[in-house]
């Protein structure tokens, strides 16, 4: 039976990887939607609502203007991007720490990408997709894995947590 300081640190050390990992999410959230912008201004490609066409499906909700969808949109971008932060997080519980977590959190969230818009009936299946359209998504998940990743790494370092806290010991 676990002692209550064991349980206690275990439930900090799962607080920490999660918070760390909304951080890490929020930070590839942020890349992911430069280089998408980028990406569209050179393609002159339209903004993708599928996933918020896929989350008014699964809440059961509709966008009355188009204002309205849009806004909806960005919600649903930021949010899931931010929240794709905590498996990342979770990961370095197990020991995974570098480029081996986020090679296994760009796995996940590729796939997850790749399945939940065409289940939900927003997107065609990757099989309808051109090779060009299947190299530009995965290259912009590539960028929010790294970017999410490199973040995590580091904030996650024990000694640039410990120097700020002895920098500042009144925090």
């Amino acid at each position: 039976m676990k002692s209550t300081k064991e349980i206690s640190t275990s439930a900090g050390k799962l607080g920490s990887a999660i918070g760390r990992g909304l951080i890490a999410g929020l930070a590839g959230t942020l890349a992911i939607t430069i280089s998408q912008i980028i990406e569209m201004k050179i393609t002159k490609r339209p903004p993708s609502f599928a996933p918020a066409d896929a989350a008014s499906k699964a809440l059961s909700i509709e966008a009355a203007t188009r204002e309205e969808r849009e806004k909806f949109s960005n919600e649903v971008h930021w949010t899931y991007g931010t929240i794709w932060g905590v498996p990342r997080g979770l990961l370095s519980l197990t020991g995974l720490k570098g480029w081996p977590a986020t090679a296994i959190h760009f796995v996940a969230i590729f796939y997850t990408a790749l399945t939940i818009e065409p289940d939900f009936e927003v997107s065609p299946p990757i099989s309808e997709w051109s090779k060009k359209a299947i190299a530009i998504d995965a290259f912009h998940h590539v960028v929010y894995a790294v970017a999410a990743g490199l973040v995590f790494d580091a904030i996650n370092e024990d000694k640039i947590i410990r120097k700020e806290i002895l920098a500042h010991p009144e925090r």
